[in-house]
């Protein structure tokens, strides 16, 4: 009898380990990445990007005084990164794009204007190819995106 309550104990222990000790190492590979890219992008510690958030394998980081702004994305296969000096932006504007037809959005982008050259630049926020439908995530990198677009216009003023 407590041979068999061992056993028993032994594999839900193991059931339940197993998974966790996989999503923390997950989590520190990740934290690795973000802060390696952080420091290629932080120009010889020029930029202290202290405001950071992320989300859905999204995340978006500015450093108010230097005016710098970080956008990498986990979401795709290949991870992706955006840095934008926000001294040489004149205006920010978020995009949300939508299909044909319906008022399904399809895209939603910020738009950075740049000063002299006037040349608009699109950091892609959501895409629906991606997300396959996940209209939780839209709502969600939609409001995230809001957020940071009032973040940006903030720094630039």
């Amino acid at each position: 009898m407590d041979t068999s309550v061992t056993i028993i104990g032994l594999i839900i222990t193991i059931l339940i380990g197993i998974p966790i000790t996989l999503v923390f190492r997950s989590n520190i590979t990740n934290r690795k990445k973000i802060t390696a890219i952080k420091n290629q992008y932080s120009q010889n510690n020029h930029y202290n990007f202290e405001l950071t958030e992320s989300q859905n394998k999204k995340i978006l980081s500015i450093d108010q005084k230097n005016k710098g702004f970080l956008f990498i994305d986990f979401s795709y296969k290949k991870e992706t990164a955006y840095f934008v000096d926000l001294k040489n932006i004149l205006l920010c504007n978020l995009i949300a794009n939508n299909e044909n037809k319906s008022n399904t959005i399809t895209k939603v982008e910020i738009e950075l204007v740049h000063k002299n050259t006037m040349r608009k630049e699109m950091i892609p926020i959501y895409n629906i190819e991606n997300h396959f439908l996940d209209f939780n995530c839209l709502h969600e990198d939609h409001k995230m995106a809001k957020k940071w677009v009032d973040l940006i216009n903030n720094s630039i003023a």
